[in-house]
């Protein structure tokens, strides 16, 4: 019997929907989920919710939940994580503070200023969970799903034992995206994709083992419906040519091309994002319906009926295939020992990896082509000053690591990134327990 562990399960959404793939595979049916979450509400909509598939599935799984994290981990097989360090309330003061420098910042999730503050706030959290794992599951295997994915992985990977590695739908979800806009049947393609997590590209894309991309340029430059769905993306794959893995609405955070003037927003930032409007206001307003919201959609779930297919995320297949199914090839952030030879060694880099009873293994790539290893590079640069910034409670660190992103450079001098920097230090000064001190100077 497999027990898989949530941390984190009160995220209704994730938690609902990789049960459900678990309980597709045969030699998982009879897994223990156990749930836990800080909330107890959430919590049982969570019970509910597993209690729900497994009875609708026949399986002869149980469900357990519990406010304590050890004991939701305690002799677990696998560990699944989609923990938020701090809510929206907190969480908002990463984009607004930014915006009232000039910084126009959309998701604010995985890397810049907000990603960077995200980080300072969960690194500590992510590293509490992997100690408690050290001890009571010593052989767990950890699926990270919170953001900021790179940064966080790396953290893990750096100080604990723990096997882990982040999933991240967007590889997969962009190559469907893509094989849709060319007409081809997704079971057709192939594909190699390396980089960071949200900056990891297409190094081969095929179809039928010819290459896609003629195809792909075609479908940008000659259907103007396409090029609106994907405007940042397609822009930066007809001046890079390689397709990059995450959505416009992140993508956009992640250079100096499109945010820094608010012409530039207007024109690239609102009609085609996946976050429309572009404006940083439509993200947190999202965010904070989402809180206002919960409870009537999942109270909508569990009024309709639903569906038992298994979904496109990796985790089921990868909790199968370590268990002793077959193994499974994924994209995953792990270690960079090497594999991605123009990337910074030992940064988090986002490969194929394939998972097994000998656990995971990633794939060597190679190079990345110059044109979009400078970009990749300088945000796994940031990420490493940003990681040991969080480890060591270097204020000054955090701030050299945010003059370096592209986006707030484009805007900001050092004088005022240096003031912008020192507003969100004190602004988190009840999230940073391992900074002695929150003064740059």
């Amino acid at each position: 019997m497999t027990k898989i562990a949530f941390i984190g399960a009160g995220s209704f959404g994730f938690t609902r929907n990789l049960v459900r793939d678990i309980l597709t595979f045969p030699r998982l049916r009879d897994s223990t989920f156990a749930l836990m979450d800080v909330d107890p509400e959430r919590l049982d909509f969570a019970k509910r919710a597993v209690t729900r598939l497994i009875e609708a599935t026949g399986s002869t799984g149980s469900v357990v939940a519990t406010l304590n994290r050890r004991e939701a981990l305690e002799g677990a097989d696998a560990v699944l994580c989609t923990i938020l360090a701090g809510g929206v309330d907190v969480w908002k003061h990463d984009i607004l503070i930014p915006e009232s420098f000039g910084v126009d910042i959309n998701v604010g999730d995985t890397r810049g200023p907000s990603g960077i503050f995200r980080a300072l706030r969960t690194i500590p959290v992510m590293l509490d969970i992997c100690r408690d794992i050290e001890e009571v599951a010593p052989s767990a295997y950890l699926l990270n799903y919170t953001n900021p994915m790179a940064m966080l992985c790396r953290a893990i990977q750096q100080e604990t034992k723990v096997k882990a590695t982040g999933l991240c739908h967007s590889v997969q979800g962009t190559a469907a995206m893509l094989a849709r806009w060319i007409g081809a049947p997704a079971e057709e393609i192939t594909y190699t994709c390396a980089g960071i997590n949200h900056m990891a590209w297409y190094l081969r894309y095929e179809w039928k083992g010819k290459d896609a991309y003629p195809l792909i340029r075609e479908a940008i430059t000659t259907r103007p419906e396409v090029y609106n769905e994907e405007q940042v993306r397609n822009e930066m794959f007809l001046a890079l040519d390689y397709y990059v893995t995450e959505s416009s609405g992140h993508a956009s955070e992640y250079n100096a091309w499109f945010r820094k003037r608010k012409d530039l927003i207007e024109k690239y930032c609102t009609h085609g994002t996946n976050w429309n409007p572009g404006h940083h206001l439509f993200s947190i307003t999202r965010r904070q319906e989402r809180e206002d919201d919960w409870k009537q959609t999942i109270e909508k779930w569990f009024a309709e009926p639903f569906s038992l297919a298994r979904g496109n995320e990796y985790a089921a297949y990868i909790i199968d295939a370590v268990t002793g199914g077959e193994p499974f090839e994924f994209n995953g952030n792990i270690r960079n020992t090497g594999l991605v030879t123009n990337l910074p060694e030992g940064c988090c880099v986002e490969v194929p990896v394939w998972a097994s009873k000998k656990g995971f293994e990633g794939v060597y790539v190679g190079a990345l082509p110059p044109q979009v290893a400078a970009l990749t590079s300088l945000s796994a640069q940031i990420e490493e000053m940003a990681v040991e910034a969080a480890l060591t409670g270097n204020p000054r660190l955090v701030y050299q690591a945010i003059c370096h992103d592209p986006l707030t450079a484009a805007v900001l001098s050092l004088a005022e990134i240096r003031e912008m920097t020192q507003k969100m230090l004190d602004q988190n000064r009840d999230y940073l327990p391992r900074f002695k001190t929150l003064s740059i100077s």
